[in-house]
């Protein structure tokens, strides 16, 4: 059965923040926009026509889906996944999380899956990668 999408935006990618109001000035610098909603319990940033970044405190989901769910502040800092964001030069990306107080993880190298990326860790501990196409032949040995 096909995936049948009932409105314009195809997928909202949210990750569970400690400080909703650090989380949202640190994405906005990063970023280089402004969200396209923020209000209490829920920031979104537009990263494309088809595609929105949330920002949902922790206590909020918790509240929202309650005890079957194990607390998102437990898990605080432990890398389960990755948000993996194409963009036209991710040094300047990468550069901006930096002096926004990501942790760099990786620095932008040609990798050899062939896209120039760098990896960094945002304020909650989140793995976010910038990226994009690389121009250069791939060889083995790059990483």
């Amino acid at each position: 059965m096909k995936l049948k999408i009932n409105d314009s935006c195809v997928a909202h990618l949210i990750l569970y923040v400690s400080d909703q109001t650090k989380s949202t000035s640190f994405y906005t610098e990063i970023l280089g926009t402004q969200p396209k909603l923020n209000v209490p319990g829920m920031t979104e940033f537009a990263l494309n026509d088809g595609c929105i970044l949330g920002l949902m405190p922790e206590a909020g989901i918790k509240r929202l889906l309650g005890d079957k769910l194990p607390d998102p502040s437990q898990a605080r800092g432990v890398p389960r996944a990755e948000l993996y964001l194409r963009v036209d030069d991710p040094n300047t990306y990468h550069q901006r999380a930096l002096k926004s107080g990501a942790t760099e993880l990786s620095p932008v190298n040609l990798r050899n899956w062939g896209d120039l990326a760098g990896y960094i860790m945002d304020l909650d501990g989140h793995v976010i990668a910038f990226a994009k196409a690389a121009k250069t032949k791939i060889t083995p040995t790059m990483q």
